[in-house]
């Protein structure tokens, strides 16, 4: 059986060892080839970097099967390639999802024993002539020679090297199914009412659907996995929670459900924020959403060789320290992304997901013959779905 693996979601110092690395293990484990990641049937994604868990979550929209790179202990992708990886790690994951074990990496051949020592053979001391005895009737018998000294004893040979043991890979086993989310239930009462979307038919959306002004209100707790707790006030459009964006990124990934966040009531609420300072706008948390959406590339419903303009001046992120010279350079009049890109000396990647958080804000705009068009406009497309506009 042939199967096929591509690479995306990650930098390129990293493609080009994963390449090396597939190099070596397409030696162990037969019937692998690299392609083309649409064309392939396993992509490697790297979980750790700013865009993976995007390109995970676009992956397995499309039914791919994903092997997560990643030096955490679990992954939510199919499989898992553990960081710092080799020829031979990938190896073992390849062989674990062909079903054929890996051949075993060489192992060093042992150190010769060394030679056991000679035991020193003493020499015997010269003995003294006899004197000549008179001569007898009958021939004297032979006088029978001195015995040789023993031969020293032979070195012990060296104990065999054991054979090398191959490791032994454990069949690939069948995916758990996920533990459900645990989630404080939502009692439909009129005190809980407020907590509902006014106009919501689908129960489970993107992370970032719900932030967009209207589609909740209230006070809520939401946290998964690993990340931060926030702490919601959808009414007053602000949010407790961490000072940095990026350990938030998971959120902008998985499919969040309404009975996901848990209601607070006024006590609760109260207790909880006590001690936690100022809160945070939560546009700030809409345009992390916008920057993350696009993964270097301008979302659909603009011109990608349209000219682009901030129509005022954004809070700018200490974690993203190139921003400040991407609005610096768009501050000055409509340009296009190359255009910006020479002028605030910063890679076009960059300057298309900035261009993304903030169209999703409303800070910039794509006036002229940019606008969008087309059925994903700006009264119904994505960028509609993150501002609420």
């Amino acid at each position: 059986m042939s199967l096929t693996l591509g690479l995306t979601g990650m930098d390129q110092p990293t493609e080009l060892a994963l390449k090396d690395a597939f190099s070596d293990a397409s030696i162990r484990v037969r019937g692998w080839s690299m392609v083309a990641e649409a064309d392939a049937d396993f992509v490697i994604v790297d979980m750790d970097s700013m865009y993976g868990p995007m390109s995970w979550l676009r992956l397995h929209a499309a039914g791919k099967r994903v092997i997560g790179l990643t030096s955490a202990p679990r992954t939510q992708a199919d499989f898992r390639l553990p960081r710092p990886f080799d020829g031979h790690a990938l190896a073992l994951v390849l062989g674990e999802i062909g079903g054929v074990p890996a051949a075993p990496e060489p192992e060093p051949s042992p150190a010769p024993a060394p030679p056991a020592p000679v035991a020193a053979v003493p020499v015997p001391a010269p003995q003294p002539a006899p004197p000549p005895a008179p001569a007898p009737p009958a021939p004297p018998a032979p006088v029978a020679a001195s015995p040789a000294p023993p031969a020293p004893p032979a070195p012990a040979p060296a104990p065999p090297a054991p054979a090398p043991v191959p490791p032994q890979v454990p069949p690939a086993a069948a995916p758990e199914a996920p533990a459900p989310v645990a989630a404080a239930p939502v009692a439909a009462t009129q005190a809980d009412a407020d907590i509902e979307p006014p106009v919501q038919s689908a129960r489970s959306t993107a992370f970032a659907h719900w932030l967009r002004p209207g589609a909740l209100t209230g006070r809520a707790r939401y946290q998964s996995g690993k990340a931060p707790e926030l702490l919601i006030d959808f009414s007053q459009r602000q949010y407790y929670g961490p000072a940095t964006l990026k350990p938030l990124a998971e959120y902008f990934v998985a499919t969040v459900g309404l009975r996901d966040f848990e209601q607070l009531d006024d006590r609760a609420w109260q207790s909880a924020i006590a001690t936690l300072g100022a809160p945070l706008p939560l546009n700030r948390l809409q345009w992390f959403g916008g920057l993350l959406a696009g993964e270097g590339k301008l979302l659909p419903g603009y011109n990608p060789e349209g000219r682009f303009i901030l129509g005022k001046w954004p809070e700018t992120e200490r974690e993203f320290p190139r921003h400040f010279r991407i609005a610096t350079a768009m501050m000055k009049g409509p340009q296009t992304v190359a255009e910006i890109a020479a002028a605030s000396n910063v890679p076009a990647a960059d300057v298309v997901d900035f261009i993304n958080a903030n169209l999703a804000t409303g800070f910039a705009e794509q006036p002229g013959e940019g606008a969008p068009t087309g059925g994903d406009t700006r009264s119904g497309g994505l960028f509609d779905r993150l501002r609420g506009r």
